[in-house]
């Protein structure tokens, strides 16, 4: 039973990273209609600057302390969401007008480049990341939690809080719906489009950030990190594509999945658990546990 129960809570830790992955996938989608394949490479790049700063930080006798957190993760969300916002209006903006397989195509080219930028600037070898949270253990009875696990939950829940804070009742939320149900209309009504979509590019940044600050700190930064971009992928399928909150569900739930199925069926079942998952979800129900239903007449 004690197996069981590190299975389930060590799953739910890592499907909170798939979850902020996949409310990054979500967001763009809900105001541009468009999949964002560089995702995962974004939050690769937030994992490198947290490393960078974290390792610039001036070090004591036993390495750059607690402190260090101040500078780290401000600065990693920032600088994932300027080069978010960058990329949105040097690669995605002069698109407007082509098509969707187009813009796609642009977000693929744009995390090739991601990833080999960070191998020129860092090089192939796993960087380990300063222990900036500590080596605390939190007993929950038979289950024993480090500190940058907990940190990973609580993150993803307030995260999943402000989320839907923002869309329910912030004029910025209500203008990104509006624009993901109708853009003519939403420009008829005086929202800036443009604005928006450069909104929605900077959301995305920010849970990648969140993402890759938790790989940072649970595991090493190295070139791989970017394949959690496409594990998280089929959360964001689970939840609905135009659902943010339903991909931070969803990837709590592939999570327990591929954990579960790792510990009692093998590591084999564990890659490709989720990709079942949504074969089956999406034979029921196509639009995603929480996505909208569109009805389409000709």
């Amino acid at each position: 039973m004690d197996f069981l129960f590190n299975l389930l809570v060590s799953g739910l830790v890592v499907g909170g990273v798939y979850g902020l992955i996949a409310m990054g996938f979500a967001v763009i989608y809900r105001a541009t209609g468009m999949l964002n394949f560089a995702q995962g490479e974004l939050m690769m790049l937030a994992a490198y600057i947290a490393y960078a700063l974290a390792t610039w930080m001036p070090a004591g006798p036993q390495g750059p302390d607690a402190g260090a957190l101040w500078l780290v993760v401000p600065g990693t969300l920032a600088a994932a969401m300027v080069a978010a916002v960058l990329l949105e209006a040097l690669f995605i903006r002069p698109m407007a007008g082509e098509s969707m397989f187009a813009k796609v195509m642009v977000t693929i080219a744009l995390a090739v480049m991601i990833r080999a930028v960070i191998v020129l600037a860092w090089g192939n070898e796993p960087q380990l990341m300063p222990r900036l949270l500590g080596n605390a253990l939190i007993r929950l009875g038979p289950v024993a939690l480090y500190t940058p696990q907990v940190v990973v939950l609580l993150a993803l829940a307030l995260t999943s809080a402000a989320t839907w804070a923002l869309f329910a009742r912030s004029r910025a939320g209500l203008a990104m719906r509006a624009t993901a149900n109708d853009e003519s209309a939403a420009l008829l009504m005086g929202i800036d489009v443009r604005r928006v979509y450069t909104l929605a590019w900077a959301l995305a940044a920010l849970y990648a950030g969140l993402a890759g600050l938790a790989c940072a700190f649970l595991f090493s930064v190295d070139p791989t990190v970017y394949s959690l971009g496409l594990r998280s992928f089929p959360a964001t399928i689970l939840g609905g594509l135009d659902s943010v909150l339903g991909g931070a569900l969803g990837g709590l739930v592939i999570g327990v999945l591929e954990n579960l199925a790792g510990g009692y069926l093998g590591r084999g079942m564990k890659d490709i658990v989720g990709f079942l998952l949504i074969i089956v979800v999406l034979m029921v129900k196509p639009y995603g546990l929480f996505g909208t239903r569109r009805i389409e007449r000709v």
